[in-house]
């Protein structure tokens, strides 16, 4: 079966915290998407039912066990769970720095929320996520070659 190459995939995530498993798939779409199949442009984007992930604090609620993260490296050649950091949000700084994985927040639902006083306000969501504005999330969501809905 031969697969369309993808220069730039969404990853979509509506979901909160409620779904952690959502969370963590995103993470691991994006971490193999980058490593494994070199797309050269991904995103996750939390949209309105999600942004309350990009809270501070809330990725590093959701913890890998020791369990998991043999269940997860097993699955890659090279891997070893002790690579393998210990919470989602350390495991979202890592596609961020390393792999270059954009990580996006409907900046429209901070506020609607209650989280953020405006668009622009960033003092309560992590300082790796970057909220998107309207426009610019309408603009990903048109340009991407495939959207991956979590």
């Amino acid at each position: 079966m031969k697969i369309k190459k993808i220069e730039k995939l969404l990853i979509f995530v509506n979901s909160g915290m409620d779904r952690p498993f959502s969370q963590y798939a995103s993470y691991a779409i994006a971490f193999t998407a980058k490593k494994i199949h070199n797309i050269p442009d991904v995103m996750v984007y939390y949209g309105p039912q999600g942004v309350e992930v990009a809270k501070k604090g809330n990725l590093a609620k959701l913890a890998f066990s020791e369990d998991v993260k043999k269940l997860i490296a097993d699955q890659f050649e090279g891997l070893k769970p002790e690579d393998l950091p210990d919470n989602l949000e350390l495991l979202a700084r890592f596609v961020k720095d390393a792999l270059g994985v954009k990580i996006g927040s409907c900046a429209t639902f901070h506020v609607v929320s209650g989280f953020a006083t405006s668009v622009e306000d960033t003092s309560n969501i992590e300082d790796f996520i970057m909220p998107v504005k309207i426009p610019d999330a309408v603009e990903a969501a048109l340009s991407a070659d495939k959207i991956l809905v979590l």
